[in-house]
């Protein structure tokens, strides 16, 4: 059985989600704050999170970069897109919008699980001097540590997963868009430069 964590300091939504994924099969954790949330995460590993940004005491956005290994789905009433871009670019596997559709929210929670299984099941790539760590988001070249941003990870795994391949630009956008929904033709050869330089 799944177990998914819901960090909302909303009761009445925190309670609404808990039925939901109950009847769903789910196992349940519940944190009120980002203080509880983060004293829980040391405590138990969820197989996934829903995270609220509005939190007292340590706010979403300050407990989000504390996690690690375990997707998170962020839901907020904020709507703003640059909020979006940014959390996806410090870690937050998606995003969803307050109020929601449960059966989308399932939806969503379901790929997130999958896609975190299929990731679990080859952890590292290598190509030549380079391997990829799936989990940490690090590459390391003849031993040296590059830390990458999502974008610059679903470039980079897609090209070591191809390595004999010429991708296009057309593909390579297509290719990463689930990872990486903020990444447009314009931006992506400031991606790909920015990674050019890191190596």
């Amino acid at each position: 059985m799944k177990t998914i964590a819901i960090i909302d300091d909303d009761t009445h939504i925190g309670d609404m989600l808990a039925e939901v994924l109950t009847q769903e099969g789910y196992a349940v954790l519940r944190a009120y704050s980002g203080t509880e949330a983060l004293y829980l995460l040391s405590q138990k590993k969820p197989d996934l999170i829903l995270l609220d940004l509005m939190l007292p005491g340590l706010s979403g956005e300050e407990v989000l970069p504390q996690i690690e290994n375990i997707p998170v789905i962020v839901i907020s009433a904020k709507a703003d897109v640059q909020d979006k871009v940014n959390l996806l670019m410090n870690g937050a596997a998606d995003y969803m919008t307050k109020p929601f559709d449960t059966s989308e929210l399932l939806a969503r929670i379901a790929v997130q699980l999958r896609k975190f299984e299929l990731q679990g099941t080859v952890s590292t790539l290598s190509v030549g001097d380079l391997r990829l760590d799936k989990m940490s988001l690090v590459l390391t070249i003849n031993g040296q540590e590059i830390k990458l941003t999502r974008t610059e990870y679903a470039i980079i795994k897609l090209l070591m997963e191809n390595p004999k391949q010429v991708i296009a630009k057309s593909v390579l956008l297509e290719r990463i868009g689930m990872d990486t929904p903020d990444c447009t033709e314009r931006s992506l050869k400031q991606h790909v430069s920015n990674l050019r330089k890191k190596m």
